[in-house]
């Protein structure tokens, strides 16, 4: 076919093919801009946990992989000792992130360990699960987070995996002006620990000094937010003003820009939409309302755990 085009033709072509390669190399990167701020409303989870909770509220039910985010941060004993007791899940993935205090974890596959401080852990619940998180102390400063991320159809039912990560596994970074923990995803030329997560997530704890600037490169196809835990951090070309206690969801882009006068740490988020329907139950997420009332059904048989 192309023989019979004239040589004109073909080297017009050529031309336009070219231009187009060094336009393309010549894009500026699209910024992430704040699009909406959402405010962490107390509630009370597990067996009287007090927390807040900003995804996965009225607010913002979900940002597609994300389900919810929660943050638990007390030093009253009363507002953490009731703990978790054991509960099911199915269809999704849990990741807990602890900043200061103890949990102990326990699961019906016989799986026990201890989340520490600056530990992780990243499991996926998959076809079912049972586990207990139990606060390991009496007194003192409990304070973590706990994110759901959504699985898609075709990964609800798999195995469930478990990846936990000790402080020392967690790579640190100097980024800018930041001090960087990569839990998950690449930043700068290195690999977070967290792998094999079907979303590609990306998850840094981000530590800014009085007048510091932190940037950072994210996959354009990616849903992502930010949620700041102390100081205040101006998001975005445009300065949009995010405090503690407040998640930022962003607009589509390739690079995000953070700023904070007078010092701020952030987690931020990013992963892969799924694009698929989500019915969602307490601590299962399906596709289907029949999928929940089998899950329900097999929590109560006891074949939640079976697969």
């Amino acid at each position: 076919m192309l023989a019979a085009l004239p040589a004109a033709a073909l080297a017009a072509c050529g031309r336009g093919a070219r231009a187009g390669a060094r336009r393309q190399e010549a894009a500026p990167a699209l910024e992430r801009e704040v699009v909406q701020r959402i405010d962490a409303q107390p509630t009370v989870e597990g067996a009287g946990v007090k927390l807040r909770r900003s995804l996965g509220s009225r607010a913002l039910p979900l940002l597609d992989p994300f389900l919810m985010l929660d943050e638990f941060h007390s030093d009253d004993p009363a507002d953490y000792a009731p703990g978790f007791p054991s509960h099911p899940h199915r269809g999704f993935e849990t990741v807990t992130y602890m900043l200061q205090g103890a949990m102990e974890h326990r699961d019906s596959l016989g799986n026990h360990g201890r989340l520490g401080p600056g530990s992780t852990q990243w499991m996926t619940a998959g076809h079912g699960i049972i586990h207990s998180e139990m606060p390991q102390q009496e007194r003192g400063l409990m304070w973590g987070f706990q994110l759901w991320v959504n699985l898609p159809a075709a990964r609800k039912l798999v195995r469930p995996r478990y990846q936990d990560l000790a402080p020392e596994r967690i790579v640190e970074l100097a980024v800018d002006d930041a001090a960087v923990r990569l839990i998950a995803g690449e930043a700068h030329g290195h690999r977070g620990p967290v792998d094999g997560i079907v979303t590609a997530p990306q998850m840094l704890d981000v530590s800014l000094p009085a007048r510091g600037t932190f940037r950072h490169t994210l996959p354009p196809s990616h849903n992502a937010f930010v949620y700041v835990f102390e100081g205040t951090a101006a998001v975005g070309t445009g300065r949009a003003i995010v405090g503690a206690g407040q998640l930022a969801v962003l607009s589509p882009g390739d690079r995000l820009q953070v700023r904070s006068e007078g010092g701020a740490r952030l987690l931020c988020f990013a992963g892969q939409p799924i694009g698929e329907p989500v019915a969602r139950y307490g601590p299962f997420v399906m596709n289907t309302e029949d999928e929940l009332r089998q899950a329900v059904a097999d929590y109560r048989s006891g074949r939640l755990v079976s697969g």
